[in-house]
């Protein structure tokens, strides 16, 4: 029954990391898909009003907004899901079980890495960029890209690690009390 669960638990593990990534892009796509694509009357008339780049900055700021705070929010409940998914294989015989652990201990590691190290300063960065003209570049750019090249990489390690986690257990099902 543990197997199961802890199977569930990164199932659902991965399956966030995935979601939270799409809905992050679809918010900044969709951006421009509102501003291109046939318009709502009254949000026309707020685009006319505003002018198509001072409506695109609030819409970007909008999705930002909403970007930090799924990323928080998830960051937080992976915490959870993770440590959920550590006690369900805690209990495995070696060596299938310590492969397990270990693993999951890793995929903690990077995601409280994730929320008390990189986050955090991508937050305060991002928002001191927001509003700011792009050309020139402002300087925080090039640290903010940094940030998030390193958030989407340990993101894309840690949800590898999850999916070969899945499939050990799917595989091995080693039997638990």
């Amino acid at each position: 029954m543990k197997t199961h669960a802890a199977t569930f638990c990164l199932g659902v593990w991965v399956m966030g990391t995935v979601c939270v990534s799409i809905v992050a892009m679809q918010n900044f796509y969709t951006i421009d898909r509102l501003l291109d694509g046939p318009h709502h009357p009254a949000f026309a008339a707020f685009v006319e009003d505003a002018g198509r780049e001072d409506a695109r900055n609030v819409l970007r700021y909008l999705s930002s907004e909403l970007n930090r705070l799924f990323f928080q929010l998830w960051n937080v409940a992976q915490i959870g899901i993770g440590g959920a998914a550590l006690w369900l294989v805690w209990g495995m015989p070696a060596p299938a079980g310590a492969r397990l652990r270990w693993t999951l201990v890793a995929m903690l590691a990077v995601v409280i890495v994730l929320t008390v190290g990189i986050t955090p300063q991508i937050l305060a960065i991002g928002r001191s960029i927001d509003f700011v003209p792009r050309d020139p570049p402002p300087p925080a750019i090039a640290t903010f890209g940094v940030l998030h090249a390193a958030y989407t990489l340990l993101e894309l390690a840690k949800c590898g690690a999850g999916i070969v986690a899945a499939l050990w257990l799917a595989r091995g099902r080693p039997q638990t009390a």
